[in-house]
């Protein structure tokens, strides 16, 4: 079926819905294209093959003498062979055309649902099938649905119903086919993993403080000689030049110094506009009196705070978060309603 509309018309008001609604309802319970009559007879070769290819050995369809002493009488073909006699072979039905069907295509064309998807179909059978009978099919349209949403997109399922009639023109059987004629949803690429940030260089004089985070815990440096605190970690007390020292952990709170929002260039694993802060730290309880205690200055980003709270003086709580499995970092959360000094 070719799309012939020279343009997709858009029904924008719930009044232009329901009238293209009620124009497909026309075609409901029209017959589409003339009655189909089957290239042969039920046949037993044919039987053998189905039955074959799908190995039912079921007797009634393949062995006379059984099938005779059956409930049957006699050969009779498998309920679900009701469409194989009518299929016209490699090369199909005839295409084409302007009847109600191909009308109603063109109506769906229309408004943009040219995508097709084959749902479901459904035989009932009136009788059993014998060697001799001749068949033939009507088709109509049985029902269209109103508008439906789904994964693959916003359409109408169309049902046709095939009438199957004997030499009698009694019905002997009927198959629901049900399509969905669709526009395809918008495809919504996949979203790409954030790529883990930088990764630190570390070295034996700083890894240690990597390590406390691991853990949870935010540390300065205190020289084990004279007791300065600083940060950042290094091999050398510049005060007195000793290389000995000791952990400080240090309370997770302290006051914006400066800020700067960085827009570009944007490094891949951080998110933009990318806010840093120099917060200084509130001094280690254990350290009181000792030089730097009250100087240590860290540099981390915010997590969970608007730009415009940013403030020189903002209180900030720090968070020890994970950005990836294998990195903790602290991020200063600012307290939307402390004073600022």
């Amino acid at each position: 079926m070719t799309n012939t509309s020279p343009s997709i018309i858009v029904d924008s008001t719930p009044e232009a819905k329901a009238a293209f609604y009620a124009e497909l309802q026309t075609y409901v319970g029209l017959e589409v294209g003339e009655p189909t009559p089957g290239p042969d007879e039920v046949n037993a070769p044919m039987i053998r093959h189905l039955v074959e290819a799908v190995g039912d050995r079921n007797p009634i369809y393949t062995n006379p003498e059984l099938a005779a002493d059956s409930i049957h009488g006699g050969i009779v073909a498998p309920p679900t062979m009701l469409q194989a006699w009518v299929m016209r072979g490699i090369d199909g039905p005839a295409r084409g055309g302007n009847g109600p069907y191909e009308k109603m295509n063109q109506l769906l064309f229309s408004r943009g649902f040219t995508s097709v998807l084959g749902t479901n179909s459904e035989q009932s059978y009136k009788r059993y099938l014998r060697p001799g009978d001749h068949l033939t099919m009507r088709t109509v349209i049985d029902s269209i649905s109103d508008e439906k949403t789904t994964g693959l997109g916003t359409g109408h399922f169309v049902s046709t119903r095939q009438d199957y009639f004997d030499a009698d023109d009694q019905l002997v059987g009927s198959m629901l086919f049900r399509i969905f004629r669709f526009k395809p949803a918008a495809k919504v690429p996949p979203a790409k993993p954030q790529p883990r940030r930088p990764r630190p260089a570390t070295t034996y004089d700083n890894q240690w403080w990597f390590d406390e985070l691991g853990e949870g815990r935010l540390c300065a440096q205190a020289c084990a000689n004279c007791g300065r605190v600083r940060f950042p970690t290094g091999p050398m007390c510049p005060s007195c030049h000793s290389r000995s020292y000791d952990k400080v952990e240090l309370p997770l709170s302290g006051t914006i110094h400066s800020f700067v929002v960085a827009h570009y260039p944007q490094v891949p694993g951080f998110d933009y506009p990318l806010p840093i802060v120099l917060v200084d730290m509130d001094p280690s309880t254990s350290h009181i009196g000792k030089l730097g205690n009250d100087r240590v200055r860290m540099i981390m980003n915010t997590a969970d705070s608007a730009e415009s709270a940013l403030a020189v003086g903002a209180r900030v709580r720090i968070e020890i978060r994970a950005t990836d499995p294998d990195m903790k970092l602290p991020f200063a959360v600012i307290d939307p309603i402390g004073a600022t000094s």
